[in-house]
C-alpha cells in the first residue's frame, strides 16, 4: 500500500474567499426565533459571527499537523487518515471512525488519553490510533464514484490496517463510524480483537412483552428517540436526495454551518450552550475547505440503496456498548439479538450522541478497559 505524508494547507485565497461568503450572507426570513422550523435563527447568526470575527482557523490547522497524516488510494478512493503511535510497548492498534456532521476532528480530545495514558493519569492499555476520514468526508475527497457504503468502506478499513502492517487491530465508531465498526464486525477479518460501538440501532421489532423487561435507563432513551424520529430530516433527505442539498452546502458556507449544526447542537438547541462551538466551528471549517457538503450525503443515500445501514446479521466478535444519556441509548436486548458476544455493556452518566467529544475521559477509559480486558485474554 502506498502512504504519502500529508500536511494541511488551506491557501490564504481559500480563507479569504470563506471570509467574503461569511460577510455577504443573506439570512433567511425568520418566521419565529425559536427552533421549531430548524436551526433558530438568531443563534445559526451568532455562530456565523462567531466563525467570521473570533475563529482562527490557522491554529486549528497547527494543532492538527502536530499529529502524523497520510494520505493512500484503496480501491480507486483517496483515503486521509491520522496514525499516532504510541511510545508504550504492547500497544494496541484501534481504528476510529467518526460520524456525521463530524470528522476526524471527533477524536481529537481523546488522542492523548489513549496513546499516552500515564500522562493524563491512567494506567492500562495505551494504543496505536489510526483515524481515517471517511470516504467522501475531510481529505478523503473527492468521492471516485457511488458504492462506498459501510459495508466497502468496512472493507476498506481492513485493507488500511493490514496494509500499515497490523496483523490483529481493534475498531471503535459512533454514529456513521458506528455502522462502519458494526460491519467490520459482521466481516469478522483475521486479526480482528473486538469492537467498541456508540451505538447499535436496533430497535423495538414488534415482538410481545418486549419491552417489559427495559431498564429506566433504556426506556428513557426512547424520549431521545421519539425526538430523532420526529426532526431528522437530514436522515431523509441525505439518503434520498443529497445531490440536489449539496449544491447549497458547496456554495455557502452559512448553509453547511446550519446543516451540519442540526445533530451537533441538536433539534431542540439542548447542546447550544455546552457543545465546544469553536471545535463545531473547526470541523465546519474542514467540511467548507474540502467541498464535504459534496459527498456527505452519499454515505446515507448508498447505505439506504444497498442495505448497508444497520443490518441485524448475527456476529461472534467480541464487542463493547456504551450508552451515554443524552443519545439514543442502546437496549440490550434489541442488539442481543444479533450480537451473541457482549463483554462489555456501560451506562454512562453524562455525554451525548459524540461522546469522544461530550465525555472524552469516560470513552477513553472505557475503550481501554475493554480492549485491556479482550489482549490479557489472548
Amino acid at each position: 500500500m502506498n502512504v504519502t505524508p500529508f500536511t494541511i494547507a488551506i491557501a490564504e485565497s481559500a480563507i479569504a474567499d470563506l471570509r467574503q461568503r461569511l460577510t455577504l450572507t443573506r439570512f433567511p426570513d425568520a418566521v419565529s426565533d425559536d427552533w421549531s422550523q430548524g436551526q433558530k435563527p438568531s443563534f445559526v447568526r451568532t455562530l456565523t459571527a462567531q466563525w467570521l470575527e473570533d475563529f482562527d482557523w490557522r491554529a486549528w490547522e497547527r494543532r492538527i499537523n502536530a499529529y502524523p497524516q497520510f494520505l493512500t488510494e484503496i480501491d480507486g478512493q483517496t483515503i486521509h487518515f491520522l496514525h499516532i503511535r504510541s511510545s508504550e510497548p504492547n500497544a494496541i492498534p484501534l481504528i476510529l471512525t467518526h460520524g456525521w456532521p463530524s470528522s476526524f476532528l471527533e477524536f481529537i480530545s481523546v488522542i492523548g488519553p489513549l496513546t499516552d495514558p500515564k500522562a493524563h493519569g491512567r494506567e492500562g492499555a495505551a494504543f496505536d490510533l489510526v483515524i481515517p476520514s471517511l470516504p467522501g468526508y475531510g481529505f478523503s475527497t473527492p468521492l471516485a464514484g457511488p458504492g462506498w457504503d459501510p459495508i466497502r468502506t468496512a472493507k476498506a478499513w481492513d485493507t488500511l490496517m493490514k496494509g500499515l502492517g497490523y496483523k490483529r487491530y481493534g475498531a471503535a465508531g459512533g454514529d456513521a463510524g458506528a455502522l462502519v465498526t458494526r460491519e467490520l464486525a459482521i466481516l469478522k477479518p483475521e486479526g480482528l480483537l473486538g469492537v467498541h460501538l456508540q451505538q447499535v440501532f436496533a430497535f423495538p421489532s414488534g415482538a410481545e412483552g418486549e419491552m417489559d423487561s427495559l431498564s429506566p435507563f433504556e426506556l428513557a432513551g426512547f424520549a431521545n428517540l421519539e425526538k430523532f424520529q420526529q426532526y431528522n430530516g437530514y436522515a431523509e433527505i441525505q439518503s434520498k436526495r443529497p445531490g440536489t442539498l449539496a449544491y447549497g452546502l458547496v456554495d455557502s458556507p452559512v448553509a453547511q454551518l446550519a446543516w451540519n449544526a442540526e445533530l451537533a447542537f441538536g433539534f431542540e438547541g439542548e447542546a447550544a450552550n455546552s457543545f465546544d462551538r469553536d471545535l463545531f466551528l473547526a470541523n465546519t471549517s474542514l467540511y467548507w475547505f474540502t467541498s464535504t457538503g459534496s459527498g456527505q450525503g452519499s454515505f446515507y443515500l448508498e447505505g439506504a440503496r444497498t442495505g448497508g445501514g444497520y443490518r441485524e446479521i448475527p456476529t461472534d466478535v467480541p464487542t463493547a456498548v456504551v450508552s451515554f444519556p443524552g443519545d439514543f441509548r442502546s437496549v440490550r436486548s434489541f442488539v442481543e439479538r444479533s450480537f451473541s458476544r457482549i463483554e462489555s455493556w456501560t451506562e454512562m452518566e453524562k455525554g451525548g450522541h459524540f461522546g469522544a467529544l461530550d465525555a472524552p475521559e469516560a470513552f477513553a477509559g472505557d475503550v481501554a478497559a475493554f480492549f485491556s480486558k479482550l489482549t490479557a485474554v489472548a
